[in-house]
């Protein structure tokens, strides 16, 4: 029996396509504020951007649940899949920072006091992250379902406590006291910590060292789009008050010298 050359082209309703894509959906959720055409490209990729972040989240939660299984293989392939979706939301700045002052400030108004600052899925990624902070819940409370999740990750385990649960059973010396502190705290560095990492980088169990570098590819990943974030800010609006009040480059700046997993970083001049 021969192949269709052609396409089906008449599905006697919805294309398979619209059904699992929603395709009409996403496209009619673009919205100008402004007649500028170029608002509909900072739209877009926002949007885009907002997709990289539940995927991100939804990665990250993956991997806590194979860590949890002692399953280290699975759980490095998930946070290399992660990584490739960082490496796409850092690219997605491009367009955004090739505007000139004049050309965002053609639709900057119609952000009002919106800011990408005020992103609840960004927020949670950061809480996977171990970048937490009580008062970054504020921004939610009118909207409680986002503000229940955001509670909830805030008091959960991270990405790295997972990982660093998983070292503890695996016989490192990981102090106990790490594991139960107060997890609504943002993570701190521990001397203990950073000397088990340089263990590992000084071993040859390659599983170990494969879950040192995919956590390191996911931080360095993290820190060049704030850093992209940065320079998009700086080129596009210079040293003026960020949308949403914030102190724009000198906030985001400052967020930059923060690292995840800082361990990791720190181990190396040990090895």
């Amino acid at each position: 029996m021969s192949c269709p050359v052609s396409p089906k082209l008449d599905f006697g309703g919805t294309t398979p396509y619209e059904d699992y894509v929603h395709a009409s959906v996403l496209h009619t959720l673009q919205q100008q504020w402004s007649k500028d055409p170029r608002e509909m490209s900072f739209l877009v990729i926002t949007q885009v951007m907002e997709l990289y972040f539940g995927l991100l989240c939804f990665e990250w939660r993956q991997a806590q649940a194979e860590l949890r299984a002692d399953d280290l293989k699975a759980a490095v392939r998930t946070l290399r899949r992660s990584d490739l979706h960082l490496q796409a939301l850092s690219a997605a700045w491009r367009p955004i920072a090739r505007m000139t002052p004049t050309e965002f400030n053609s639709f900057r108004d119609a952000l009002g006091e919106g800011s990408g600052f005020q992103s609840g899925m960004y927020r949670e990624m950061e809480f996977l992250l171990g970048e937490k902070s009580a008062s970054m819940l504020v921004p939610h409370r009118a909207v409680p379902s986002m503000y229940a999740q955001l509670e909830e990750s805030l008091s959960k385990p991270s990405l790295y406590d997972d990982v660093l649960a998983a070292l503890k059973r695996r016989g490192f010396d990981i102090p106990q006291s790490i594991l139960d502190r107060d997890l609504t705290k943002a993570y701190e560095a521990s001397p203990e910590v950073e000397q088990v990492w340089a263990e590992i980088y000084r071993g040859d169990d390659r599983d170990l060292l494969e879950l040192g570098e995919a956590l390191t590819d996911i931080a360095e990943e993290f820190a060049r789009w704030r850093y992209d974030h940065l320079l998009a800010t700086r080129r596009s609006m210079g040293a003026k008050v960020g949308t949403g009040g914030s102190a724009g480059v000198a906030w985001l700046e400052k967020r930059t010298q923060r690292a995840v997993f800082p361990e990791l970083w720190t181990a190396r001049s040990y090895v």
